[in-house]
């Protein structure tokens, strides 16, 4: 299989992960949205990341997708979302919270990055520093009312957990989140925990500032 797009994304880094946790091998094509739109745009229409093209030649586009898959690959017993219950409805809820406090993330680089000071709009930032903080602050405080209990759902590392980690590490690398007025104590524990597992370190890279169009996203 093929992995298009650059680890620095929190999407395509959770889907590494991922894969590298299931042993499902791949090839990575580390492009970037900027210098390298076209030819991602040869693979997936919109020019984001991640896409995965699998072995048979499907190419598959948006990360939630590409883990779906991956999870039907290796079966029930070794997905890495959990099959059903209040734990799967937990784990997803969690995990559009990680998703959506990226997002917002990428808005404020974004405006950082290619907007002039004075054409940076204020409250709009606000607003994205608002929703960010809520949505990383509600996982905090989710798992610091776990007590004792390493991972976010379950007995065992799941997709919540890879993802939320992957985006803390993305905001704090971009955002400086940990220094943030909200202390993200718990979050800050369980990130250390799993960026020292193999997986996560063959994928941590720093992060790289665009400097053409931008087409990455989930």
């Amino acid at each position: 299989m093929l992995l298009i797009g650059m680890f620095d994304s929190p999407f395509v880094r959770r889907v590494a992960i991922s894969m590298k946790l299931l042993d499902l091998p791949f090839e990575h094509a580390n492009w970037s949205v900027g210098k390298d739109f076209d030819r991602i745009r040869e693979y997936n229409p919109l020019g984001r990341v991640p896409t995965l093209v699998t072995d048979d030649g499907e190419k598959l586009m948006e990360s939630a997708a590409i883990l779906d898959y991956l999870d039907e690959r290796v079966g029930p017993e070794r997905a890495l979302l959990p099959r059903s219950g209040p734990d799967r409805r937990r784990a997803l809820n969690l995990m559009a919270m990680a998703t959506g406090a990226a997002e917002k993330g990428v808005q404020q680089v974004y405006e950082r990055i290619f907007r002039p000071e004075n054409k940076r709009h204020e409250p709009w930032l606000h607003r994205c520093r608002t929703q960010m903080s809520g949505a990383l602050a509600a996982i905090d405080r989710h798992l610091g009312e776990r007590g004792l209990a390493q991972w976010l759902v379950g007995k065992r590392m799941t997709q919540a957990d890879i993802t939320t980690v992957c985006v803390y590490t993305f905001l704090n690398d971009t955002l400086k989140v940990a220094a943030d007025p909200v202390v993200y104590q718990s979050l800050g524990t369980l990130a250390a925990r799993c960026e020292a597992l193999p997986a996560f370190q063959e994928t941590r890279v720093p992060y790289f500032t665009p400097t053409g169009p931008r087409g990455g996203a989930p």
